[in-house]
Parts: structure tokens; C-alpha cells; sequence
């Protein structure tokens, strides 16, 4: 286990299982409890598409991924205001054009197979320095966001008519709350995968939400479960030799478990 910690692989994984674990649990309840389940999913087929256009392009991925996941974001959030589609409607519409315009990049990049199996279910040895460092500025613009917008947020997941006729412009805080969910998407992939991130982002809050009594304390508790099982994700992931973001989700599952059943037995 020593020459585990040893490895400098591993600890940019496990800073990054840090970082990226806060990230996620914690926009995750704000997922949950809006029943937005679907834009988790919804933005990781987005990021797949331009992961899949910085391939093609032979540049860094997730450098082409930002932007592009953000207009996704964004534009399910203008979907929803403008006009009289619902939101997992505005979601598909978006998520289906984004993973077509995937697969097309894909196949026209026929050496592809390897780096997109990185991007789709997560690899430990993909993260590199300079994902720390995106990590970590997205941290820090978390928490200066929380302090500005925590308690808008918070109105606006329970009654959002009313925090409207509370003057709390609830348009312009969802435009910043989806933006940076779509970031913290981007910067999750290359440990999660785009294929099971949505999950990531899901499964914390959901066995928050069944302990938790209050809004913060399901955001508290949420961070924890998503950090630990990330780290010893990780961890095990490397030990056994599987890709990291299939075992850091079905330990979340195994924690969705027993936190079920240990309301039930409450």
C-alpha cells in the first residue's frame, strides 16, 4: 500500500478523485432534487461529442469538450425558458444531435479505439497535471458560487414560481448553475467515463437525499459518500486491475444499498 501512495500516477488520480468527487456529489444534489437526472446524462453525450471532435482534430479533448458542452447547457436552459418544451424533452433534442455528430467524428478518425475506450469508461493512468489544475479552479469557483448563490439555488430547487416573486432572478442563476454542472462533467470524464458520469453525479446525492433530513445536510453528506468512494475506487480499481469508473459506481451503488435499506429498517 506504501508503494502504492508512491506512484505519481496514482496521486494525481487521487487529488483528482478529491477534487472531481467534491465537484460532482456536490452539484449532484441539486440534480436530484430538481429530478433532473436526465441532464447528467444529457451533458456527458454532449461531452462525448466534442471529446470525439478534439480526436478527430488530434488536439487535447477536453479542450475542445468545455465549449462544447457548455452551448449544450446552455442551450437546454434557453430551450426551457423560450419556448413550451420540457426540459428532458430540450435534453434529448440536444444529446441526440451531440452523440450524432460523435459517432460521425469517430468514424471518420480511424485510429481511434484506444483514446476513445479512455474517454468512455475512465482510465486512473489518463489524468494528467493540467486536469488537476482545471479541477481545482472549478473548486475554487464552486466555493466563491456557493457563498454568492447557495441560497438562491436552494429556493429556487424547492419553489422556483416563488423565489421568482421574490425578485430572485432564477433565469439567470439556472444559466450559471448549468454551466457549471457541464464543467464539472467535462473534468469528471477522464476518471468516471462518459458513459457511467451520470451515474457519478446521481448516485451520492440519491443516498444523501434517503439519510439526510435537511437540504444542507444531503449536500454534506453527499460530498462525503462522493469523495470516499471515489478514493477507495480508485484504489481498488488499480489493485484489481479494472477501469476505475466502472468499480468507483458500483461502490456507490453498493452505499445507494445500504443507505436504502438502512432507512427502511429506520
Amino acid at each position: 500500500m506504501t508503494e502504492l501512495f508512491s506512484m505519481p500516477f496514482m496521486l494525481r488520480a487521487m487529488l483528482a478523485g478529491i477534487l472531481v468527487g467534491f465537484l460532482a456529489s456536490y452539484y449532484g444534489v441539486f440534480v436530484v432534487q430538481r429530478r433532473m437526472s436526465f441532464l447528467g446524462s444529457g451533458l456527458a453525450h454532449a461531452a462525448f461529442g466534442g471529446v470525439a471532435l478534439g480526436l478527430f482534430l488530434h488536439t487535447e479533448p477536453l479542450y475542445i469538450a468545455v465549449p462544447f458542452t457548455i452551448i449544450v447547457a446552455v442551450g437546454i436552459v434557453f430551450l426551457k425558458e423560450k419556448t413550451r418544451l420540457e426540459t428532458d424533452t430540450s435534453i434529448g433534442i440536444l444529446f441526440s444531435v451531440a452523440v450524432a455528430l460523435g459517432i460521425i467524428f469517430l468514424a471518420m478518425k480511424r485510429d481511434y479505439t484506444v483514446d476513445a475506450f479512455t474517454y468512455l469508461f475512465g482510465s486512473i493512468l489518463s489524468v494528467f497535471t493540467g486536469d488537476l489544475i482545471f479541477a481545482l479552479i472549478l473548486t475554487i469557483i464552486t466555493i466563491f458560487a456557493t457563498f454568492k448563490y447557495w441560497s438562491s439555488w436552494a429556493y429556487s430547487t424547492f419553489d422556483s414560481e416563488l423565489a421568482q416573486s421574490d425578485r430572485i432572478p432564477v433565469p439567470k442563476h439556472d444559466y450559471i448553475l448549468s454551466v457549471l454542472i457541464a464543467l464539472s462533467i467535462v473534468i469528471s470524464v477522464k476518471l468516471v467515463g462518459i458513459i457511467l458520469i451520470s451515474a457519478f453525479i446521481v448516485i451520492p446525492a440519491a443516498s444523501a437525499r434517503l439519510l439526510a433530513t435537511t437540504f444542507i445536510k444531503m449536500t454534506i453528506i453527499s460530498i462525503i459518500i462522493g469523495v470516499l468512494s471515489a478514493l477507495a475506487g480508485l484504489i481498488l480499481s488499480y489493485m484489481l486491475d479494472l477501469p476505475s469508473g466502472a468499480v468507483i459506481i458500483l461502490l456507490q451503488a453498493t452505499i445507494f444499498l445500504i443507505c436504502a435499506l438502512a432507512r427502511k429498517s429506520r
